[in-house]
């Protein structure tokens, strides 16, 4: 699966039934890239189209059960994986880990708030 993919079933997880327009605009892709994209997890059973019940033109993109299979599966790997390794952590160090990243959160947070209400900071990157 690459990591396009992914971010494909990523998106169909938290807005199921989107057309593919805000697909491609949430990739911040082109159209025939995500169209193909949405080929292959077709062809592979982890998404379904369904004609849009106000255009006939559009296209609705669906997580399948398959695909929310994968997801669940890949989520719970990555969850055990790591809390194998912060098991591994000395307890000083997992402390230290957790100050960490409620930092993190906190300033994550802070950021939001000053946000122009597009989920993105007003902080631009070169």
């Amino acid at each position: 699966m690459s990591p396009s993919q992914l971010k494909v079933l990523f998106v169909l997880d938290e807005e199921d039934g989107v057309n593919l327009r805000t697909l491609t605009e949430r990739l911040s892709s082109t159209p025939p890239s995500v169209s193909r994209l949405c080929d292959r997890l077709e062809a592979v059973g982890f998404v379904k189209r369904t004609a849009s019940a106000t255009s006939r033109r559009e296209l609705r993109l669906w997580l399948s059960e398959n695909g929310r299979s994968f997801l669940r599966d890949l989520r719970s790997r990555r969850e055990a994986e790591l809390h194998d390794v912060i098991a591994r952590m000395p307890p000083r160090k997992r402390a230290m880990l957790l100050e960490g990243l409620t930092s993190f959160r906190e300033a994550a947070h802070r950021s939001d708030r000053h946000s122009d209400g597009s989920g993105r900071s007003d902080i631009r990157t070169a």
